[in-house]
């Protein structure tokens, strides 16, 4: 008889682990469904590069890009200038689509800044012409770029942006 309330035992403990995770399970559904919750991307704040943009055109030894033109869709999200890092300039850009589009700049070493600001993008033997410059792509992982090689600096165009979006930012560049 011993033996039999063992085996009674042992399965009213596995019913009770069923009961118990049942419930679990309808509280998890319950929560789930009245608590609110949305998938739409988050309301992005654009930021004023103005002040900073002057700034580093006083600074920077070399032309400073900023595009003027673009279409109201792309909202300026990030804007840094550093003249203690190679005159390191810096512009994001959320593009059309939730995209992200970045201008890069600097009198850094061009390899070491192009790795760093294409993040780790390698060069292509395809190369394009924006406004008499000759733009090499180059593609990556996880951003595609184009990068503008000049006397002095080194200018790079990338993110998550499509070539064409990464081509429509480039074109918009006015270098001061």
């Amino acid at each position: 008889m011993a033996g039999s309330n063992g085996k009674r035992g042992k399965q009213k403990t596995v019913r009770d682990m069923i009961l118990s995770l049942g419930l679990i399970l309808i509280a998890a559904a319950i929560i789930y469904v009245f608590i609110p919750h949305d998938d739409s991307p988050p309301d992005v704040k654009p930021v004023d590069y103005r002040v900073e943009l002057l700034t580093a055109r006083r600074a920077a030894s070399y032309p400073v890009a900023a595009p003027e033109g673009l279409a109201t869709s792309w909202k300026a999200t990030s804007v840094r200038f550093r003249g203690d890092e190679f005159d390191a300039w810096h512009l994001g850009f959320n593009a059309p689509g939730g995209q992200y589009v970045q201008v890069e700049q600097s009198t850094q070493k061009a390899g070491a800044f192009i790795d760093d600001a294409s993040q780790g993008a390698e060069a292509t033997k395809a190369t394009q012409q924006i406004d008499g410059r000759t733009w090499t792509r180059y593609s990556g992982g996880r951003y595609d770029a184009l990068v503008l090689a000049d006397k002095g600096s080194t200018t790079v165009v990338a993110g998550t942006g499509s070539y064409a979006q990464l081509t429509e930012m480039a074109q918009a560049l006015k270098m001061e």
